[in-house]
């Protein structure tokens, strides 16, 4: 057992990037991958967030696709629009350091949260309202019933 030569480890890591940036996914593959349907996956695409490859009537998905949908679904499930999904991962691509998106992500992110936690303020507040209703409830059923047994 040798030590790894330096000239070895970049080459293993220039052939694991090219292995990677070669690997195909179907439709198929996504669906199940993503728990997405076919339907979702074109219309990701209709809307210009992903661009499979085509074979004759196939497509066929990249790593950068996938790793769009992973990003897009986590988008979603943190309540950003499409649109707005659109924006940061244009951001990407326009900026291979990643600062500008890493910024604007933070940012919008950093908005969402406070909108998250404006919703959460006024869930509380209809939350203590809804017990306070109920309670009263139960005392005026409970008087009702008393009511009732004395007469």
């Amino acid at each position: 057992m040798g030590t790894i030569v330096k000239s070895e480890k970049c080459d293993d890591e220039i052939f694991w990037r090219w292995f990677v940036t070669q690997r195909t996914y179907t439709i198929s593959d996504l669906t199940s991958l993503f728990d997405v349907t076919t339907r979702t996956l074109r219309y990701y695409e209709e809307m210009g967030l992903l661009t499979p490859q085509r074979r004759g009537t196939q497509r066929l998905y990249s790593e950068r696709d996938r790793v769009r949908i992973q990003l897009i679904l986590r988008g979603r499930r943190l309540g950003f629009s499409l649109e707005e999904v659109r924006d940061m991962l244009s951001l990407y691509d326009a900026d291979p350091t990643e600062i500008t998106q890493l910024r604007e992500v933070i940012h919008r992110g950093d908005e969402k949260l406070a909108q998250v936690e404006e919703q959460i303020r006024e869930l509380q507040a209809v939350r203590k309202e809804l017990l306070e209703w109920r309670g009263k409830m139960q005392q005026t059923l409970a008087s009702k019933m008393k009511g009732e047994q004395q007469a």
